[in-house]
């Protein structure tokens, strides 16, 4: 038996030897796949993890090369702890960020005081959500807000928040931002945290129709703080949201073009009944969930139902 002991500067060193037996043999490393050890990393592994997560390498590719460049290639570190340290070091991180933002749009507002800036905190005081509109968002809102459209798709950001984004148009067609949000989840108490303050923002004008993606806690929140407004969900969503029907797209080409004509080009409400009947039936969705549900919400997206309403010549949060 021999007894290791560790040093403080993580090395090891022999404190005893037995040479006579006096336990069971363990098992040999092949059949034995953890070890006790193989949850520990030394301090410069973490070091390198770290930089390693913070030039946005993936978890997968760090437990590749961990294993690669392990000194101690019979003493690996298990893969669950290097995600464990990850998640760590990604918590630290996203702290870190968020309180330079706080800080740079605290910033902003003191280089323009028209602009407005909440935040949403949780009982320790932490940020979970923020909300920003500069001077000239509010400005162009006052003279565009009768319509806008609200994603929440990008989320290019490394901790995959959602980034929703209030958007319009000017009098040339052009899109212009009335405020930007940043959430830490996408449920129907955050979005109306969103909208509430948002519409707060902007001095209580309310626009006339909002357009959104298919999301159901979106709608809700918009049924509850803009009861008054058109919700319509934009038409890049719901052509995209068509590719749930995969099989039904491959086995019929034309599928595709009769559904995006029935979307984009019927305006009468009696021959968009018709033809949707005649899709559906075409096509065999007669028990489709996908195609009941777009039907249930068809005042929400379908064209015949929103010509007496203005949208600012806009049918989707993005450009098509």
């Amino acid at each position: 038996m021999i007894r290791l002991l560790r040093t403080s500067d993580h090395g090891s060193y022999i404190s005893r030897v037995s040479t006579s037996h006096n336990h069971k043999l363990s098992e040999g490393y092949a059949e034995k796949k953890q070890w006790n050890s193989h949850g520990m990393i030394d301090p410069s592994t973490k070091y390198f993890i770290k930089k390693l997560r913070d030039n946005n390498v993936s978890i997968g590719r760090v437990c590749s090369i961990i294993g690669v460049t392990d000194s101690s290639a019979m003493n690996p570190v298990r893969k669950e702890t290097i995600r464990s340290l990850c998640a760590k070091v990604a918590r630290e991180n996203m702290a870190d960020d968020i309180g330079k933002t706080v800080k740079l749009l605290r910033e902003m507002k003191i280089k323009d005081p028209l602009m407005e800036v909440r935040f949403k905190v949780d009982e320790q005081g932490t940020v979970k959500s923020m909300l920003w509109c500069t001077g000239k968002n509010r400005m162009d809102y006052k003279n565009f807000g009768d319509v806008v459209t609200f994603d929440t798709t990008y989320r290019t950001n490394l901790y995959s928040l959602p980034f929703g984004i209030f958007i319009g148009v000017n009098c040339h067609f052009q899109s212009i931002i009335f405020g930007g949000v940043l959430l830490s989840t996408e449920t129907a108490e955050d979005f109306q945290w969103a909208f509430q303050n948002f519409i707060e923002i902007m001095d209580g004008s309310v626009p006339i129709t909002v357009l959104t993606d298919q999301c159901a806690a979106m709608g809700k929140a918009i049924r509850t703080i803009l009861p008054g407004t058109h919700h319509r969900w934009c038409r890049w969503h719901v052509l995209k949201s068509a590719k749930k029907l995969g099989k039904v797209i491959a086995r019929h080409k034309q599928f595709k073009s009769d559904f995006y004509n029935l979307i984009t080009n019927e305006t009468c409400v009696d021959n968009f009944e018709l033809s949707w009947k005649k899709l559906i039936i075409k096509y065999w969705f007669v028990k489709s969930k996908y195609m009941l549900r777009l039907y249930k919400h068809r005042e929400k997206w379908a064209k015949p139902y929103f010509m007496s309403v203005f949208c600012a010549g806009m049918t989707s949060t993005q450009k098509e």
